[in-house]
């Protein structure tokens, strides 16, 4: 019967070994990669845009006044509390014009020259210790039908001429019918909006004292009609 030999590894000083045990891995070089100039001037650029818009925004942000606001309307006309206005900080354009919040005081009191909306700035331009109604004129409240009224909207200022017709079913006696209808000049104060269901509109017109009364009457027996001037006023 013959033997099978196995075979033995040896170490070098004849201690033989069960198993040959691996030696360390060495880890896989990385070479290093190469940074192209055109990607680091663009994340330098893009860093730098991004600095130079926050400064600006820090720059908005530094730069905000303090200005008067309307917080309630205010009326043509009407004298201005302390209680339709605020105060906000915004950041203010150079070319807008508007109270600074430490001149409230110097508002309050005053007449509003246009009608005052909520929320928005208050100009200087806006307010008036003038009365609307002059020494020498009279406040006459016209009530006037769609019909005897223009379409274009009525704004304060805004001049008129208040034109007398005759009453229908009657004629003017000796006067030939061309005419000239007999018309005073006025300047709108105040328009009330449209009421409901009748569509009447209030117009406060201001015309010369001696001239009121004649208005008044002409409104009375409704006989007359508003016609706009020119813009200008010419």
């Amino acid at each position: 019967m013959s033997k099978t030999q196995e075979r033995v590894d040896t170490s070098p000083n004849g201690v033989p070994q069960q198993g040959r045990v691996a030696g360390p891995v060495a880890p896989p070089r990385v070479s290093a990669r190469r940074r192209r100039p055109g990607v680091i001037a663009l994340s330098l650029a893009l860093i730098a845009a991004g600095g130079a818009g926050v400064a600006v925004l820090l720059l908005q942000v530094g730069n905000r006044t303090d200005v008067v606001t309307v917080v309630r309307d205010v009326q043509v006309g009407q004298v201005v509390t302390e209680g339709d206005l605020g105060k906000a900080s915004v950041a203010l354009d150079p070319a807008v014009k508007a109270v600074r919040a430490d001149g409230l005081k110097s508002v309050v009191g005053k007449r509003a020259a246009v009608e005052l909306k909520s929320g928005s700035l208050l100009a200087p331009s806006q307010v008036t210790r003038d009365s609307l109604v002059k020494a020498d004129e009279q406040l006459v409240p016209i009530g006037l039908e769609p019909k005897q009224i223009p379409a274009t909207a009525l704004v304060p200022g805004q001049k008129v001429q208040v034109v007398h017709v005759p009453a229908q079913g009657t004629t003017d006696t000796g006067k030939t019918s061309d005419a000239v209808p007999q018309t005073i000049d006025g300047r709108v104060v105040k328009a009330s909006g449209a009421a409901p269901g009748t569509g009447v509109v209030v117009v406060d017109v201001a015309t010369s004292a001696t001239d009121g009364p004649t208005v008044a009457a002409w409104e009375a027996a409704g006989t007359l009609r508003l016609v706009l001037a020119a813009l200008d006023g010419n």
